[in-house]
């Protein structure tokens, strides 16, 4: 423990404790869930999997975070009614595969009022839903219609988080003081917090940011550089920009945290899942392998269908992650994809300056 506190907006330091309930005990959720507690907060950890719980309750460690050790005040349960009623806050921090199920079994346990936070990305392939409004077709399903929905979204590896190395991340809700309300809960010494009302600007970036990621790998794997990469995140920013902005999101969100903050660690990380899946395919690991030697999700795979729908509807052109999809779903050699990409029609980077 390094000395975490938090912050009143005004400038005071003073407690803001919560009972929160976090939906999830991966790395992402665990992280979490460990920090939360060590800033005062009352913290629930529910999983479906009750070998995960034991094991959790048992050895205070995550095993993919296997330096980190989860406080004896964390609490663990496999009921997920434990973890949700009466807390001010509900946590979802499953992969996305997962969200809709487990809002679902979630939902009758929820109250008006209790805020739903979702640190999942990506997007439902069939409905082309964001998170939160996977998280919140299942709370009307259910009559809970008055619970404010938060995406907490950024450049934040699970990783970092646990050894309390500094990192921020944004709060995005178009209910400000729900976004505040997170703000201040979860923002310490070393997570700073920043607020965004582009909720769905910030959960596209969170989402399709793993694809160009994917991207970066392949590139590294084929024995490309820095040159490479560095094209792939930056006109990788473009793609997901056009579409965002088509789409109606805010603009200023992508050049932000959630966007290219996000992008750049994601495809330049080692402990990026879909950075390092991405390296082997492009070392020739066929896709599906590469994914289980991961062994944990690799998100942008499962982004890469809902994200070509959404190019198609909005007539976006995204060359990258059409590349990627080539690749990963349609067989094609990463090499051939990359002179295709080359080769492209010319060009300018600022059409509208021409």
């Amino acid at each position: 423990m390094t000395g975490l506190h938090t912050f009143n907006p005004n400038g005071a330091d003073r407690p803001t404790p919560a009972s929160i309930g976090v939906l999830g005990a991966g790395t992402w959720g665990m992280a979490l869930a460990r920090m939360l507690t060590n800033l005062g907060h009352e913290v629930m950890v529910w999983s479906a999997l009750p070998e995960e719980i034991e094991r959790l309750s048992a050895t205070r460690r995550q095993p993919n975070l296997p330096d980190m050790v989860i406080p004896d005040a964390t609490g663990f349960t496999t009921a997920i009614e434990t973890a949700c009623r009466g807390r001010d806050v509900v946590l979802f921090a499953v992969p996305s595969v997962y969200v809709r199920a487990t809002a679902r079994a979630a939902a009758p346990c929820i109250r008006d009022g209790q805020i739903i936070v979702d640190v999942a990305k990506g997007m439902e392939p069939d409905t082309l839903l964001t998170m939160t409004q996977v998280i919140r077709s299942e709370l009307d399903a259910h009559g809970a219609h008055h619970n404010p929905l938060v995406a907490l979204s950024g450049p934040t590896h699970a990783e970092e988080v646990a050894r309390d190395l500094p990192t921020t991340i944004v709060s995005a809700c178009p209910d400000v003081e729900a976004a505040r309300r997170v703000q201040d809960i979860f923002m310490n010494s070393c997570l700073r917090v920043y607020t965004n009302t582009d909720i769905e600007g910030v959960e596209l970036c969170g989402a399709v940011k793993n694809i160009i990621a994917l991207a970066a790998g392949i590139s590294t794997g084929l024995g490309y550089g820095d040159n490479a990469r560095a094209a792939l995140i930056t006109r990788g920013m473009a793609e997901i920009t056009r579409l965002g902005t088509a789409m109606g999101c805010s603009e200023r969100t992508f050049p932000g945290l959630a966007g290219m903050g996000d992008l750049i660690v994601t495809a330049t990380s080692r402990h990026s899942r879909n950075n390092r899946c991405g390296q082997l395919i492009g070392e020739g690991v066929p896709p599906r392998e590469a994914i289980a030697r991961i062994g944990m999700v690799v998100e942008g795979i499962n982004a890469l269908d809902a994200t070509m729908q959404l190019a198609r509807r909005y007539n976006v052109e995204m060359p990258i992650t059409e590349a990627v999809d080539q690749i990963v779903n349609h067989g094609m050699r990463p090499r051939d994809v990359v002179y295709a990409l080359m080769t492209r029609e010319k060009s300018s980077e600022n059409p509208a300056g021409q």
